[in-house]
């Protein structure tokens, strides 16, 4: 009950009781009540109606970036005594600076501008409402009202920069790009030689070889160089990722996968995503800095999750990724997973595993005694040995001690990659 519709009944019970009672003392006190009441309803808002602005210093930043958020709010109704203005904003969002709610006065067509700051984890946030409250000093009116407004804060997460990522599928596009595409044609690395056909510059002429033969000449080709279709398969599954204690090593795998997504694209490629998660979470592939774009936005939002359904990876959607393409899964890997990793080498896929390493993870924070330690040798032990029954499937590997920096921790793993397999 308002505070109005209480004191309009309490002045009237006293008039009835007055006029029961006939006495005069009852009605005088009646009087003081009654100005009190009509002075709130003269004075209270009638015309509420607000235009407002919001703006963000900067709708796409890292985590724990501050973002400065500034709202101006201008009356285009009748002059307000009391407004309380809140820009209604995430819980997970922190305010660093300043408020997101006030109480002032505004007068007719004035305006209020306040700013506050913000910052938060990985993540959409978005800013939908502000929610307005105007009345009298006495707080006998009150004219709730929210205003819908469009705003969103994207914090994607950090993106480690990497060269180059070495890969080698078994099938590539049309498109020239960095990747070795097994057949010979325009390009840098010597591939084999040819009869000379018509129209071969004289540069192709591989003299050395012609000089055998009187009667024939010889041309020289290289092999072209193209891009190739990529799936990133990001691992969400809470077995996989979180630990006692809340910890979790989600955050570190989407990190990777923004690395490693911004990598592949740079050099060409045409790259896809797929979060494996409580459900699947599909960003179809594409080319350049648009995907890219894509790609942070479905990271920003990823979240990890358990299904029964998908607790292990065998039911991998593997028809949405090409035949015999590059499949790059980042995982902590569990010792379920090896038989799926052995199907997708058998269907022609080219695998690479970055696995954040969750033996050391765990470890960090757990108290040093003489029994963690023995029971971390023990574990590290079974993950060293499936780890190399993932490689002798022809799987590659690349394990990733999250204290480091992922650049640096992948930097040798992929230098050696090139120098196995040659220039890429």
């Amino acid at each position: 009950m308002s505070r109005a519709i209480f004191l309009g009944l309490l002045i009237f019970f006293l008039l009835l009781a007055s006029l029961v009672t006939l006495h005069g003392a009852i009605l005088a006190l009646t009087i003081p009540l009654f100005l009190y009441l009509f002075y709130g309803l003269w004075r209270g808002p009638e015309n509420v109606k607000f235009r407002v602005h919001r703006e963000l210093s900067a709708e796409r930043v890292a985590p724990q970036t501050p973002v400065k958020v500034t709202l101006t709010v201008t009356n285009l109704g009748t002059d307000i005594e009391e407004l309380s203005v809140e820009d209604v904003i995430s819980p997970a969002l922190n305010i660093t600076d300043g408020s997101n709610r006030h109480l002032i006065s505004l007068g007719k067509d004035a305006s209020f501008t306040f700013d506050y700051t913000v910052s938060g984890p990985r993540g959409g946030f978005p800013f939908e409402t502000i929610h307005t409250e105007a009345g009298d000093h006495f707080g006998l009116s009150r004219v709730t009202q929210d205003i819908r407004t469009f705003g969103q804060l994207f914090v994607f997460p950090s993106i480690a920069r990497i060269k180059r990522v070495p890969i080698r599928p078994r099938r590539t596009r049309v498109y020239s790009g960095t990747i070795p595409a097994r057949a010979g044609g325009v390009g840098v690395e010597f591939f084999g030689v040819r009869d000379y056909e018509s129209g071969d510059s004289p540069r192709q002429i591989n003299w050395h070889v012609s000089a055998r033969y009187p009667d024939e000449l010889f041309s020289s080709e290289y092999q072209q160089e193209r891009v190739a279709d990529v799936g990133i398969v990001l691992d969400g599954r809470e077995r996989s990722n979180l630990f006692a204690g809340g910890h979790t090593l989600f955050e570190h795998s989407v990190l990777a996968a923004g690395a490693l997504a911004d990598a592949l694209l740079a050099q060409g490629n045409r790259v896809g995503l797929l979060v494996y998660s409580a459900y699947l979470h599909w960003t179809f592939p594409g080319y350049g800095k648009l995907q890219r774009e894509r790609i942070l936005h479905a990271l920003s939002h990823a979240e990890p999750g358990a299904s029964q359904i998908f607790e292990g990876l065998q039911y991998l959607p593997t028809r949405m990724f090409p035949i015999e393409s590059q499949i790059v899964l980042v995982s902590p890997l569990l010792q379920d997973d090896f038989p799926t990793l052995v199907q997708l080498r058998a269907r022609g896929y080219q695998v690479m595993v970055v696995s954040p390493d969750p033996v050391a993870f765990e470890q960090s924070y757990l108290p040093r005694r003489h029994e963690v330690e023995l029971a971390a040798r023990v574990v590290r032990m079974e993950r060293d040995l499936m780890l190399k029954k993932v490689q002798r499937a022809g799987v590659q590997v690349i394990e990733w001690n999250v204290e480091q920096p992922f650049d640096q921790a992948t930097r040798k793993a992929f230098a050696r990659r090139v120098q196995m397999t040659g220039r890429v």
